[in-house]
């Protein structure tokens, strides 16, 4: 339970940037419109691409109780899965075109799963598009 993307690549023994971050957003005008964003764990998530991407004005982080409220992890913890029909999923395609596989945590901040990055892309079907600066 690191909470570090660094030092948590470090003790999976991958790279930072395989690490497949999922940011929990929504957007500003509709706290309820809930954006999962996927991005490689050295980047930082562009909100402005991310707004633009969904179609809505400005997008934010969601705050952790609607993360926990609608995923059932804490901050951190998030798999990059959408199990909420009240959750759009966005990738950004960087994290699949420079790695193989990915890196995650599995629902709890102290299990994690390395994961074919194809497969990952097939089993979540997440909208494609570059949300990361």
């Amino acid at each position: 339970a690191e909470g570090n993307s660094e030092r948590v690549a470090e003790i999976r023994g991958t790279e930072v940037g395989q690490g497949a971050k999922a940011m929990l957003c929504q957007a500003k005008e509709n706290p309820n419109f809930l954006i999962l964003a996927i991005l490689p764990g050295d980047k930082r998530i562009d909100f402005k691409k991310l707004a633009r991407v969904v179609g809505c004005k400005k997008t934010s982080f969601a705050s952790p109780e609607a993360a926990m409220n609608e995923t059932g992890c804490v901050i951190g913890a998030i798999p990059p899965f959408s199990f909420s029909e009240n959750i759009k999923l966005v990738a950004d395609p960087e994290l699949f075109a420079r790695y193989d596989e990915i890196a995650f945590n599995a629902g709890l901040l102290d299990k994690s799963i390395i994961m074919n990055s194809a497969d990952y892309t097939r089993i979540a079907k997440p909208l494609l598009s570059e949300i990361s600066s």
